[in-house]
């Protein structure tokens, strides 16, 4: 499998819509929200820029070789400190791939892996995010497995893509984006269900 790598130099990028915050090219002056955790190096697509805005609830994703992806949430949203864009509830996210509008639809996250899945429609092609470690989450195109992410919530995120696995600039672009807005992995369901009932007993 290939693997992305971190990068340590700056990027102007800015998000593409007008109302958000420009990123200066001097790495102090970024606040932490605002601030570009990488650029990562991708083998198959060179260098991606992830930025990820938790206040404002934005993550965009940027790249030379891959269509332009953003995540925002709406500002009447209630958030979740547990969730990098704020909320998993789909009526307060929108998302685009290259400009354009796609399905967006996160599960609620409960005690099952299965139940932190992330789908995208996009021109027919189906995508899924879903945890299978405690640390990372396959990407899945059309039921098949293409790649793997890890991102601890805080906008750097890393991808390994599977040995012959067709992936286009695009799939990328939705992984990148996904991996940053919902962040990657997950308990078992034993510790889960032990923090959950640890939750109920009286302090």
């Amino acid at each position: 499998m290939t693997h992305a790598t971190h990068s340590t130099h700056s990027t102007d990028a800015t998000h593409s819509t007008d109302s958000k915050p420009a990123v200066p090219e001097d790495d102090e002056a970024l606040t932490e929200d605002e601030a570009p955790t990488g650029p990562v190096h991708d083998d198959r697509f060179g260098e991606i820029t992830v930025l990820l805005n938790d206040e404002e609830g934005w993550v965009e994703v940027l790249g030379d070789a891959i269509p332009p992806a953003a995540l925002d949430r709406a500002a009447e949203a209630e958030t979740d400190a547990h969730v990098p864009i704020g909320t998993r509830n789909g009526e307060h996210l929108t998302m685009t791939v290259d400009g354009d509008a796609v399905a967006l639809a996160p599960a609620k996250g409960k005690l099952s892996r299965r139940s932190y899945a992330v789908d995208v429609t996009r021109d027919g092609t189906a995508y899924r995010l879903v945890p299978d470690s405690i640390a990372g989450s396959r990407l899945l195109k059309d039921g098949q497995h293409i790649g793997d992410f890890s991102s601890d919530g805080d906008g750097l995120v890393l991808a390994e893509w599977k040995e012959g696995a067709d992936v286009s600039p695009a799939d990328a672009s939705v992984g990148y984006a996904l991996a940053a807005a919902f962040g990657t992995g997950g308990q078992p369901m034993w510790m889960v269900a032990i923090e959950a009932a640890a939750e109920l007993l009286p302090g």
